[in-house]
């Protein structure tokens, strides 16, 4: 039995709650990747995974669908393929599409439990925020996981209370900014950490890499996030956080 372990730990009842789930993960780059592994590995059987971009070289070093065979495969059909290997009866849509103004009225939030935002681009980044908050889905959301190696110095706060991550400031800029806030609280997983990168990038490392919610530290101007160095040290286990998060609020309405 796949999920005898987390039975054990979780019960019958928070098993079952997770199994009829319903969760969308926007960004599946090296935090959504491994926070939708470690949903299906703990029992989520309905995900919907939502990227627009390949698989490329620079990926290896930290999402989970990424290896030399897949370089070039859509990241979305990479991940679902990977995750039906764990699990082949899951249920997983891969969307093959970015999230932004001129697409986001195609995804129906309220038909799902959970958002998860993994997104890079501050523009996107803010109007899923915006439509999430605003549905009777549940978000948890990642600030940057860039320019970062101690995994131990990530935190869980609520958005008006991150502190120490560029990108969640640029984010609360942007809300005043516009003159409006999110339409309920919701939870967010950063670290105050940041390192500078030691070398330019590549040619290759400036490809589309704006979703995943590993790249970008400061989103200024506002839709072209910066390519950082990061690390699978730190961006799985903020992927793992955000699955936590998903697990335990679904543990706490089963009790």
């Amino acid at each position: 039995m796949f999920f005898s372990r987390s039975t054990l730990l979780l019960g019958d009842d928070a098993m079952q709650r997770l199994a009829t789930a319903r969760v969308i993960i926007f960004g599946t780059g090296g935090v959504g990747s491994w926070c939708a592994e470690s949903l299906i590995r703990t029992g989520l059987r309905h995900l919907t995974l939502v990227d627009f971009d390949t698989v490329s070289p620079s990926n290896v070093n930290r999402q989970a669908m990424a290896t030399a065979k897949t370089i070039g495969e859509a990241k979305v059909e990479a991940m679902r393929a990977h995750l039906l290997e764990i699990n082949p009866d899951a249920d997983i849509t891969a969307v093959n599409s970015v999230y932004n103004a001129d697409t986001a009225d195609r995804f129906r939030l309220d038909d799902y439990d959970y958002v998860i935002d993994a997104i890079d681009s501050l523009r996107d980044k803010v109007l899923l925020i915006q439509r999430a908050t605003a549905s009777s889905a549940c978000l948890f959301s990642s600030m940057g996981a860039a320019l970062k190696s101690d995994p131990t110095r990530l935190q869980v706060a609520e958005f008006w209370k991150v502190r120490g991550c560029p990108l969640g400031a640029a984010l609360r800029r942007t809300f005043k900014r516009m003159g409006c806030r999110p339409a309920k609280k919701f939870q967010c997983v950063f670290s105050e950490e940041l390192l500078t990168n030691k070398r330019a990038p590549a040619a290759e490392d400036n490809s589309q890499e704006t979703a995943g919610g590993d790249n970008v530290t400061d989103a200024s101007p506002i839709n072209k996030p910066h390519t950082n160095g990061s690390l699978v040290q730190v961006t799985a286990p903020a992927g793992f956080t955000l699955a936590s998060l998903v697990i335990n609020h679904i543990c706490q309405a089963a009790r």
